[in-house]
């Protein structure tokens, strides 16, 4: 009779049961000398049996069917089967007389029906071992994603660290990817774009692979960046850091569900395409060149439109400039604003204090919900799904409330960063009326306002309210003079009379107790 020897090992990795396959061979060609039997090939494979599909068992499965050999050598059962489909084969071709004899150092076995009672039991030993390691293992990870370490691969800007079994940040990457979601946030970035700008500053993924257009969407995507962790549809809090904040993140989603597709390849460039919709019919202004210039017109895509568009590109220009005038800060004014902030700083960090206590007490509020949740998802009381879109909201407010309390212990009072923001936007305009570059003006509107549209030829738009509040004071302030000046609460009777002028609406948006008490 002559044999096959058949040695297997379970992973396909170089440095994972490294000697198993050679010890199996040693101990294998021992043993066929030992019995005197004649060897025909030995067939090595590093590939898992629990599911058919093995190349080299097939291929030694052939070549018995064409009579090559009449029986096999391995060092156990489960090396030639961990399934029933591969383990089904092996009795079937003893059945039928193709394999004559099964011979295992470690297993007894012959061609009888006792033989193959037995072998049949080693066959379902081994499929049992692997359902029951799967099983094991499926919960360990569950329990691993429960203590808030992620059980895979980290993604690009994090790393695995062998030694503590925990995602790390990766100090070279992390930077970029924050810069990423940076540049997306703006809106002026498309998927395209910032895939090449991942190839020119060199950012690839942990495998070394550049990053396609489909991973730069899912990184932007992955809720992982802000602390937390989806594990088969249900959020989890990470123990690792945070790269981003939510805000940035929240940001970036909304940028995403705006955009859908856009066409960067043009004919003509039309500089406010994508922001205008038509109040009549809801349809999107699209741009038109005629005699050397840039026109806007409803599309029309649902039907005929009365409204009289064909506005010109020039023309648009000045209407929007004209609002920018009202919005606008001098570089001048920008920096004394400014320095007075920053002498609100200490004095903010003071009374940031109290609301540290009152968020804390939010966050506490949120956790005992969590624990709430739980128990009643355990009481069969609520569904997989609405637990899951529950735990979601909850955790996206505990992750909200922690940045706050972590801005207010170190930065002090959170209107302080929103007001720096907004005095900076304040002199932007300034600075946008006197470019003439047209491409920043969409950007700029769409972060000062809302709702966009084109009436009767005249831009109309809904600016947020502190941009509002500005552009109204600047419209009463045009036939009176006004001298501006930063405004600080002292008492009831040294508190100057005079009006703020165009600065007074700063404070407004970012209010508290101890700030401006003229707005009363």
């Amino acid at each position: 009779m002559k044999y096959f020897i058949y040695a297997r090992k379970s992973t396909e990795e170089d440095d994972r049961q490294v000697l198993s396959i050679e010890a199996q061979l040693v101990e294998l060609k021992e043993f066929a000398a030992k019995e005197k039997l004649e060897i025909v090939a030995s067939l090595c494979e590093a590939k898992t049996a629990k599911e058919p599909g093995r190349i080299k068992f097939a291929e030694m499965l052939s070549m018995i069917e064409k009579g090559k050999a009449d029986g096999i050598i391995s060092w156990h059962p489960d090396r030639l089967a961990r399934n029933s489909v591969d383990g089904g084969k092996i009795i079937y071709f003893v059945d039928c007389g193709l394999i004559k004899s099964l011979k295992f150092p470690t297993f007894w076995f012959e061609p009888t029906p006792q033989g193959l009672f037995m072998l049949n039991i080693a066959f379902g030993q081994s499929k049992y071992f692997v359902d029951n390691l799967r099983e094991n293992v499926k919960r360990g990870l569950r329990q691993k994603i429960r203590n808030g370490v992620w059980p895979g691969w980290a993604p690009v800007g994090y790393l695995n660290n062998p030694k503590t079994r925990l995602i790390d940040i990766d100090r070279e990457k992390s930077g970029k990817v924050r810069k990423l979601f940076e540049l997306y946030s703006t809106g002026g970035y498309t998927l395209k774009s910032l895939a090449n700008w991942c190839k020119e500053k060199g950012l690839r993924g942990n495998l070394g692979k550049e990053i396609a257009i489909g991973n730069i969407q899912k990184i932007l995507q992955n809720i992982f960046y802000i602390g937390l962790m989806k594990y088969r549809r249900e959020i989890f809090e990470g123990q690792h850091e945070p790269l981003i904040l939510k805000k940035l993140f929240d940001k970036c989603q909304e940028v995403m569900s705006k955009r859908g597709k856009v066409q960067e390849v043009r004919k003509h460039h039309f500089a406010f395409l994508g922001l205008l919709k038509c109040p009549s019919c809801g349809c999107s202004i699209t741009g038109e060149r005629q005699k050397g210039h840039n026109y806007y017109r409803c599309t029309k895509k649902k039907g005929p439109c009365q409204e009289k568009h064909y506005l010109r590109e020039e023309a648009l220009t000045e209407q929007i400039k004209t609002f920018l005038q009202k919005v606008s800060l001098s570089s001048q004014d920008t920096e004394k604003v400014l320095a007075a902030l920053d002498a609100e700083q200490e004095k903010a960090r003071e009374d940031a204090q109290n609301e540290v206590v009152n968020l804390k007490e939010e966050l506490a509020s949120v956790e005992t919900k969590l624990a709430r949740l739980l128990d009643i998802y355990l009481a069969d009381a609520l569904s997989t799904e609405e637990y899951a879109a529950k735990k979601q909201s909850l955790l996206s407010q505990k992750v909200s409330l922690s940045e706050k309390i972590t801005d207010f212990e170190t930065k002090g009072l959170s209107w302080l960063e929103p007001a720096r923001g907004f005095v900076k936007s304040l002199n932007q305009a300034a600075n946008l009326i006197q470019t003439d570059t047209l491409s920043e003006l969409p950007t700029f509107l769409k972060n000062i306002g809302s709702n966009h549209i084109l009436r009767n030829r005249q831009l109309i738009f809904s600016p947020k309210i502190p941009y509002n509040l500005v552009a109204e004071q600047s419209e009463a302030n045009r036939n009176r003079l006004q001298i501006p000046y930063w405004c600080r609460e002292r008492d009831s009777n040294s508190h100057s009379p005079m009006d703020c002028g165009l600065l007074r609406p700063v404070c407004l948006p970012f209010h508290h107790p101890g700030w401006c008490n003229c707005l009363n």
